[in-house]
């Protein structure tokens, strides 16, 4: 153990030292550091958590890239069929990183009811259908099975079903519109052996999901002909480059779009998140590095004294500001450890008991999501540390300009 060290722990533990001057200051320091790495903590997860959380909702009725015929029809409802019979089904082998391809289609129709009636798309899936998404969104029943004849299950979003009074095990009739307005629309009847909630309600209030044969019926299309393939990557960070990969692999008469694009208005929405975090994380490590400077420069000045006598003795500038940057660092790191005791408390109790709730129809989410890592959290507080002991190097220069004489009789 060094002098430097050695005598800052001195002072550290003394109690003039704890009922000093500078104590309430030092206080304040240590205060701002933690309450800093809290708001730090909280920003970031609860941003990544809000992007991560819509996004995959978003995902889950669209997939990260849907492949289709180029299409200028904006109601969702698939028009032009696809053949099952592609190189990239049911496997996407030239390109790295895909997980999944599942075929879909899609058909508008009007689910009426005694009193009310509801604008909605039938979702058409197969026995490919990834129902990883689902099944978390499940809040009532079961999902649907699908044999060797057109099954009349659908699962149906918790919205439609209190909108028109629907329950578990209820039978509806859709109304789906032919080419020629002047015909009877087709009827198909529907058994409900789910509800879904994926609190995204602009989708909730739009589609339900049943078998793909049903859709193929009412378009008149063949048993190999769907409407789109939905694809899912294992990196959602890459959505863009994979995009352009599909792009470069699939037909020329077909088209990739990625979910960023598709619903451009709520990604570039959720892009915000990073900038208010970014600014957040500034604003907090200057706080929290201001607070430390003052609180260094005040001990500097109530230790006056015994920075002239250990000069008297011998000892240089920089020895002397080793011991005051040895006590930052112990405060610095005491404020680090609060801070991280009391944010992480605070996250792993939203994350597992969800005691803050959102407005869905404006967040998208029924309650504050939390992504916690050790990446981030271990970067936060190196990030802290480092930012706060370069801000204090340079207020510790004010030690080489203090005379010893002067300061012996400092008072």
């Amino acid at each position: 153990m060094n002098f430097e060290y050695f005598l800052a722990k001195r002072i550290i533990s003394s109690k003039a030292y704890k009922s000093s001057v500078s104590a309430p200051i030092i206080k304040i320091g240590i205060t701002a550091i933690a309450i800093g790495i809290i708001v730090m903590l909280i920003a970031i997860a609860t941003g990544i958590g809000l992007q991560q959380k819509i996004r995959d909702k978003v995902v889950a009725f669209n997939g990260h890239v849907t492949i289709s015929y180029y299409d200028f029809n904006a109601s969702n409802e698939s028009e032009h069929p696809l053949s099952l019979h592609q190189e990239f089904y049911p496997e996407f082998k030239t390109i790295d990183g895909i997980d999944h391809v599942q075929a879909v289609a899609s058909k508008f129709g009007v689910i009426r009811t005694a009193t009310d009636f509801e604008g909605v798309i039938l979702k058409g899936v197969g026995d490919d259908y990834n129902w990883n998404y689902f099944s978390e969104f499940l809040v009532e029943g079961r999902l649907p099975e699908f044999g060797s004849t057109v099954s009349n299950e659908v699962i149906i979003s918790k919205y439609l079903a209190d909108r028109l009074n629907f329950k578990l095990g209820d039978s509806f009739q859709s109304f789906f519109m032919k080419k020629d307005f002047n015909k009877m629309p087709f009827i198909r009847a529907f058994t409900i052996v789910g509800i879904y909630n994926s609190g995204f309600e602009d989708l909730d209030k739009t589609y339900f999901l049943g078998d793909i044969r049903h859709v193929r019926r009412l378009n008149k299309w063949k048993g190999d002909e769907v409407g789109s393939f939905e694809v899912f990557i294992s990196n959602p960070d890459l959505i863009a480059e994979k995009t352009v990969a599909i792009y470069d692999e699939i037909p020329s008469d077909l088209d990739a779009v990625s979910v960023e694009r598709k619903y451009f208005s709520i990604f570039e929405w959720i892009k915000i998140f990073d900038k208010n975090t970014y600014g957040i994380i500034t604003i907090m490590i200057l706080v929290a590095a201001i607070n430390m400077i003052t609180a260094l420069l005040v001990l500097i000045l109530e230790r006056t004294q015994m920075i002239g006598v250990l000069k008297a003795l011998g000892a240089n500038n920089w020895s002397i500001r080793k011991v005051f940057l040895y006590n930052a660092t112990y405060l610095v790191g005491l404020g680090l450890f609060w801070g991280n005791a009391i944010g992480l408390s605070l996250l792993f109790i939203q994350k597992y008991f969800k005691v803050i709730p959102l407005d869905p129809s404006v967040y998208y989410v029924a309650e504050v999501p939390i992504y916690i890592s050790l990446d981030y959290v271990l970067l936060l507080n190196v990030l802290t540390f480092v930012f706060c002991m370069l801000f204090l190097i340079i207020p510790s220069a004010i030690i080489t300009k203090i005379s010893p004489v002067k300061a012996i009789r400092f008072e």
